[in-house]
């Protein structure tokens, strides 16, 4: 009897082991290009004198979602939004671990904390992390893909920074506790969002209003994203460099905290002139790594 733990372990280890390419097969279909449209209301205040800010509707936009490494483990995918046939813009990127037990906990004022997860809560999980324009943490979060009335979902709860739809035109709220559900249909996806937006002051949380997000991804033909691929081409060694001084940051800090502006722009402006000098060959290959790096210092926090 006392060798039957040791048994489960393995067969739950075979069996995760096992359920990692058929999750990756569901993963794939996030990947291509799409009509996407994004919805947002404020729905719920506990507070009954909150004056509820206006639903926001955007769409008939394309993007492409392009899987730029792939293993069996990983996936790690990039957006590129068309705003016009010649006007491409490199958009948010995330990525897809499957039993990642390294998380980077949002705690507010772009802050992100490092915490190592014990490996039985990611058995047969994957990992989402999401990162921003520039590249830098947003949020992360794990769990496992179901088969729900005949629907794949995928759903997680995570704090996360404001998104740039509201940090640009608001400061009433530091927290967006996110509940994220990734739900695939036979013409794409939905991303559900429920989620909360708290006011986090002295490790005290209090709810501000709760917000109701949809955001459809409908799939359309690939010769319609043809132009964000040729875009990639042209900009992926330098975004590959960008990818690279982030990973040594995060490897060597068990804290990271950014500035949100240095002079009056954030970091993703001053990252998309240095990628147009690159690719116009104004900055040499054998300056840009310290470039890059520089670039990213002036907003680290120390």
């Amino acid at each position: 009897m006392k060798r039957i733990p040791g048994l489960i372990a393995i067969v739950l280890s075979v069996t995760a082991n096992a359920q990692a390419p058929k999750d990756k097969q569901i993963i794939d279909k996030l990947c291509g290009c799409f009509e996407v449209s994004f919805k947002y209301a404020e729905t719920f205040s506990p507070d009954a004198g909150y004056k509820y800010h206006d639903r926001e509707e955007t769409g008939g936009t394309a993007e492409l979602a392009l899987p730029i490494e792939v293993t069996d483990k990983k996936i790690v995918i990039q957006h590129l939004l068309l705003v016009s046939p010649t006007v491409i813009v490199k958009h948010w990127r995330e990525e897809w671990t499957f039993e990642n037990p390294v998380i980077w906990k949002y705690t507010g004022d772009k802050k992100w904390v490092k915490e190592t997860v014990p490996a039985e809560q990611v058995k047969g999980k994957w990992t989402q992390t999401v990162w921003e324009v520039s590249d830098e943490p947003r949020y992360q979060g794990f769990s496992q893909f179901v088969n729900l009335d005949g629907k794949v979902i995928w759903q997680n709860t995570t704090d996360a920074p404001l998104p740039r739809r509201e940090y640009s035109v608001r400061s009433d709220y530091n927290i967006l506790k996110r509940t994220n559900r990734l739900n695939l249909t036979d013409s794409g996806y939905l991303h559900e969002q429920d989620n909360q937006k708290i006011i986090r002051n002295n490790g005290s949380d209090k709810l501000l209003v709760e917000e109701k997000g949809i955001n459809s991804y409908k799939r359309l033909d690939d010769k319609e994203c043809a132009a964000a691929k040729d875009y990639w081409e042209k900009n992926k060694d330098y975004w590959s460099r960008v990818r690279k001084a982030w990973s040594a940051y995060l490897d060597n800090r068990n804290t990271i905290q950014l500035q949100t502006k240095v002079e009056g722009k954030v970091l993703h402006e001053y990252l998309m002139e240095q990628a147009k000098d690159f690719t116009t060959g104004n900055i040499k290959p054998a300056e840009i790594d310290e470039q890059i790096n520089k670039t990213i210092a002036v907003f680290l926090i120390k």
